[in-house]
C-alpha cells in the first residue's frame, strides 16, 4: 500500500484516539501516588453518610454594620469572595465545647460567627431564582481571623491570605440536610464570649443572601458538588485570648462552641 500523507495522518490520529480511550479506560485503582492525602468530611445530621469538602468560600463584610467597623461603605460595595484550604475544617460536635488552638504569629485573634451553607451540586452563571436547588444543607459556622496579620497585609497590598487560611481557621458543626431544615433567609444569629454577647444580628441584614452568593460566586466559579460558603458575619467581631469560650447560636441550628487553648 502506497502511504499518503493524508493517510499518516489519519492514521495517526486514530492511534492517538486510541491511546487516550486506553488511558481513560484505566480504573481509578490502578493510579498509585506516594502518599495519601485524607478527604475532608462534615458529619451530616441523621445520615451514616459524611459530606465531602471541595472547596471552602468565604464571603466579606456582608453585614451592613460590619462593613462599617471594617472601614468599608455597604452602599456600593459589590460582594467579594475568599476561599480557605479545606483542612482548616475543624469539626464541633452539638454539646460538645471543642479544644481550639490559638494559632501563632498573632497577637489580636478574632471570631466571625456565620451561616454556612453546603452545595450539592453547582454550575457558572446561576440564576438566583435557581441557585437555591444547589444547597444539600446548612450548618454553623466560625470564620477564625488573624486580624493583626490580615490588616497588616492589606495595608502593604498584599493578599490577606495569611490572616484567613490557617489550619483550624473554620469551626463547623453537622450539616443539616434541606428538608429537616428550611432554606435559611432570617434568624437570629449571635456569638457571646464567657458568657457576654459580642454578636447580635439576624439573617435578614446580611446584604447578599445566599441565592445572591451562589449566584455571583458562579459568575467567578464553576461551582460543583462539595463546596462549601461561610456567609458573613455580623458586627462587633472582636479579639479573644487563651481560655476563652465562645459559644455561636443560630435560630434552627444546634450551637457551636470552642475554648481557645
Amino acid at each position: 500500500m502506497t502511504l499518503t500523507r493524508r493517510t499518516m495522518l489519519g492514521s495517526g490520529g486514530a492511534a492517538a484516539t486510541l491511546a487516550a480511550s486506553a488511558v481513560q479506560a484505566q480504573p481509578v485503582a490502578s493510579v498509585k501516588t506516594p502518599f495519601s492525602v485524607a478527604q475532608t468530611t462534615i458529619p451530616i445530621v441523621g445520615s451514616q453518610d459524611v459530606f465531602p469538602v471541595r472547596r471552602i468560600y468565604c464571603i466579606g463584610r456582608n453585614y451592613a454594620a460590619h462593613a462599617r467597623e471594617m472601614g468599608s461603605d455597604p452602599t456600593r460595595e459589590p460582594p467579594f469572595f475568599f476561599q480557605k484550604p479545606t483542612d482548616a475544617i475543624q469539626l464541633v460536635k452539638p454539646g460538645e465545647v471543642a479544644d481550639h488552638p490559638y494559632p501563632s504569629l498573632t497577637k489580636n485573634y478574632h471570631y466571625e460567627v456565620e451561616l454556612v451553607a453546603a452545595l450539592k451540586s453547582g454550575g457558572r452563571n446561576i440564576p438566583i431564582d435557581k441557585a437555591l436547588d444547589h444547597v444539600f444543607g446548612y450548618a454553623l459556622g466560625l470564620d477564625m481571623t488573624r486580624r493583626d496579620l490580615q490588616r497588616a497585609s492589606g495595608d502593604e497590598k498584599k493578599p490577606w491570605e495569611i490572616g484567613k487560611s490557617f489550619d483550624n481557621s473554620a469551626p463547623i458543626g453537622p450539616i443539616h440536610p434541606v428538608g429537616t431544615v428550611e432554606h435559611f433567609t432570617k434568624g437570629a444569629i449571635s456569638l457571646s464570649v464567657n458568657g457576654t454577647v459580642k454578636q447580635n444580628s439576624n439573617l435578614t441584614h446580611m446584604i447578599w443572601s445566599v441565592a445572591e452568593q451562589i449566584s455571583k460566586l458562579s459568575e467567578a466559579f464553576e461551582l460543583k458538588a462539595g463546596d462549601i460558603i461561610y456567609s458573613g458575619t455580623p458586627e462587633n467581631v472582636g479579639p479573644v485570648v487563651k481560655g476563652d469560650v465562645i459559644l455561636c447560636k443560630l435560630d434552627g441550628l444546634p450551637d457551636v462552641s470552642i475554648k481557645i487553648v
